[in-house]
């Protein structure tokens, strides 16, 4: 016998990709989106700067293009650059239609909205909902989608794995039906079924001790799609934001680089400048300069911070620009307007991922990544601001459309899946083991494999991540599943991807700095793909 499916599409993870992909699926498609918390909680909700895109006729895609193929320090896969950025009006276009309201005064040139400047663009391109449009555009997707009747929202839900099957058509390769998920409130573990999945999870840069992201930030789709049998692709390109917040009430919070595309300036506590030491474009360089820049001035000077000033600009533009930086600054008792702000450098972005191919295909029949889940080549070795959200959109639109097709032309019947066994396993009375790892894992992660990286830290880090993979098995297969084991055990595996990743690289460039390796080795300029042992090739 075989059972009817529970969905058509089931979307792990809840931010701009996962959300915008369910809305643009048919109406009649059963759709499921799954969120470890609430469904708005995530990486998007916290994103400030904006999306770039050519709306101005001053600007051109052929410069948003080079611009994109420069800051990925010569890795980025220029026919995926072009498609990204020729898709991007349309998908601003898009956000309009779904209620996203984006500042428009002052307008920028002939776009009609005010377009700023972020590090690594030639031109003001970066559309904006003032320092909040990742919250603006969350919260409008997250309401249309509450909307559609099509769309079940599973909310307080964490994916444990992928269900994934040999096709039944004698071939090798291996199809995705669907995956088992803890329902958090419930606390039992449910098998949901699908025609095809998803994976929206977001980055993994909670496996640093300091990071911008929120706490779901977990890497659990890349952890579960390697594990299923996907390759990976630039796991060792974590871009550090320059500019997160320096405050022991801060956890978290990020200082957007369009303060620094509007004026802002770096300087030391002694109000020193130092960027036009490190690059001609000064504050405008890209991330992976600036942060270095910082980590390098931070150790020089024995720092534990430096300041980022744009209280030279006129306090009602720093207000109404920058009302939400403003705001939370003032709660901590810094007045913007009148003086700098303290920040260090943070892990903010995951460049790598599952690697996918330009529909957001992976290498399993019926899987699929979207986001800073998956590695689609767009990035190369450092992604260029702002261009995050422009990815989770239009490859979000472009898998859409394949999933589409995919349901319209297969009428292949989900198989009986295999429940979640837990007749072997007990509660744990042990959950300070969990806390113990997670810390530190999070710890020698920023220690050894952080901003500036050497040999023998690489090293050490893979020693300890083989120790605390063994426990972590062992713990898993004794005791029922919870949220932080859950968590835990796919940081491990991510942190095992970076640092993989790391060793292979024997050159810097990019968000990959190595002191031993301190030059660019263009023999080396591919990405880094890794190969799981249960890797089969995809036939169509």
């Amino acid at each position: 016998m075989s059972k009817k499916h529970d969905y058509d599409v089931l979307i792990i993870g809840s931010g701009a990709a996962g959300l915008s992909l369910a809305l643009r699926l048919p109406e009649k498609a059963r759709v499921a989106v799954v969120s470890k918390r609430e469904l708005k909680e995530g990486n998007t909700l916290y994103a400030q700067g904006g999306i770039s895109a050519v709306l101005d006729e001053a600007d051109s895609m052929e410069s948003h293009i080079q611009d994109t193929l420069t800051a990925g320090a010569d890795l980025c896969d220029e026919d995926i650059v072009k498609l990204v950025v020729e898709h991007g009006p349309q998908n601003i276009r898009w956000l309009l239609n779904q209620g996203v309201e984006f500042t428009q005064q002052p307008p920028t040139g002939s776009s009609g909205y005010h377009l700023t400047r972020e590090g690594g663009h030639s031109h003001r391109r970066v559309v904006h909902a003032a320092d909040a449009t990742g919250r603006v555009v969350e919260l409008s997707l997250e309401d249309k989608a509450r909307q559609r009747a099509n769309i079940d929202l599973l909310e307080y839900h964490i994916a444990i794995d992928l269900v994934c099957t040999p096709r039944n058509d004698g071939s090798q390769a291996r199809r995705c039906h669907g995956a088992y998920l803890l329902d958090l409130k419930e606390d039992r573990v449910k098998t949901i079924g699908a025609r095809c999945v998803v994976l929206a999870t977001g980055g993994s840069n909670k496996v640093y001790l300091y990071t911008s992201n929120p706490d779901v930030a977990t890497g659990d789709g890349i952890a579960m799609g390697w594990r299923a049998g996907c390759r990976v692709a630039n796991m060792e390109f974590i871009q550090f934001h320059p500019t997160c917040l320096y405050h022991p009430d801060a956890k978290s919070f990020l200082i957007s680089e369009a303060v620094r595309g509007e004026g802002g300036k770096l300087v030391l506590p002694d109000g020193r400048r130092f960027m036009d030491d490190y690059d001609e474009r000064g504050e405008l360089a890209p991330r992976d300069i600036v942060a270095r820049a910082i980590d390098n001035e931070m150790k020089k000077h024995g720092l534990d911070n430096v300041f980022l000033d744009i209280s030279h600009r006129d306090a009602d533009f720093i207000r109404s620009h920058f009302p939400t930086i403003y705001s939370r600054c003032l709660e901590l008792g810094m007045d913007i307007t009148r003086e700098p702000i303290p920040v260090v450098p943070a892990a903010h972005y995951t460049c790598g991922g599952i690697w996918t191919d330009s529909r957001a295909r992976t290498d399993i029949l019926g899987l699929y990544a979207v986001g800073e889940t998956a590695y689609t080549g767009l990035h190369g070795a450092n992604r260029m601001a702002s261009n995050s959200l422009l990815e989770c959109l239009v490859f979000s639109e472009l898998a859409a459309k394949d999933i589409a097709a995919r349901l319209e032309q297969e009428s292949e019947i989900l198989p009986i899946l295999p429940h979640w066994d837990e007749s072997r396993v007990t509660d744990s009375d042990e959950e300070v083991v969990v806390a113990h790892n997670w810390d530190e894992l999070r710890r020698f992660m920023w220690d050894y494999v952080g901003i500036v990286r050497r040999n023998k830290r690489l090293a050490r880090a893979r020693r300890r991540i083989n120790l605390l993979q063994h426990e972590i098995r062992e713990y898993y297969s004794n005791f029922r599943v919870t949220n932080d084991l859950l968590e835990l055990r796919n940081l491990a595996d991510v942190a095992e991807l970076i640092i993989l990743s790391a060793q292979l690289r024997r050159e810097s460039r990019g968000l990959h700095f190595n002191r031993d390796f301190p030059w660019r080795d263009d023999s080396q300029r591919r990405p880094t793909i890794l190969i799981p042992d249960s890797y089969v090739p995809r036939d169509k």
